[in-house]
C-alpha cells in the first residue's frame, strides 16, 4: 500500500472516532437521562407486575389469576433473580441512589 493510502485510512479513522465521540456526547447531552428514567420505570413496572402476579412465592397473599399459567413459561427464569431483588435488605441511602 502507498503512504499516501495509509494516511487516508489513517485520517478516515480519526474521523471515524471523532464522529463516534461526537454522537456519545450528544446522546449523552440530550437523551441519557430520559433514557435510564425509562429503565428505571421498566424495572419498577416489572417489580409490581411480578408481585402482581407471583407475590405469594413472598408470601403476600394474593389469588392467582388465571393468565398467570399463560405467561408463566416468559417468566420462570427471571423469578430467581426477582425473589433475590425483593427479598435483598434496604436503607434509606438507597433511595436516594437509584438502586
Amino acid at each position: 500500500m502507498t503512504e499516501g493510502g495509509e494516511k487516508k485510512e489513517k485520517a478516515l479513522r480519526v474521523l471515524e472516532n471523532f464522529t463516534r465521540a461526537a454522537k456519545d456526547f450528544f446522546y449523552g447531552m440530550t437523551t441519557y437521562e430520559t433514557v435510564q428514567f425509562a429503565l428505571q420505570c421498566r424495572g419498577s413496572l416489572e417489580h409490581l407486575f411480578f408481585l402482581i402476579t407471583m407475590g405469594d412465592l413472598l408470601g403476600v397473599p394474593i389469588m392467582r389469576p388465571y393468565y398467570f399459567l399463560r405467561i408463566l413459561p416468559y417468566v420462570a427464569p427471571k423469578i430467581a433473580i426477582w425473589k433475590r431483588r425483593m427479598l435483598q435488605e434496604r436503607d434509606l441511602t438507597d433511595a436516594f441512589g437509584g438502586g
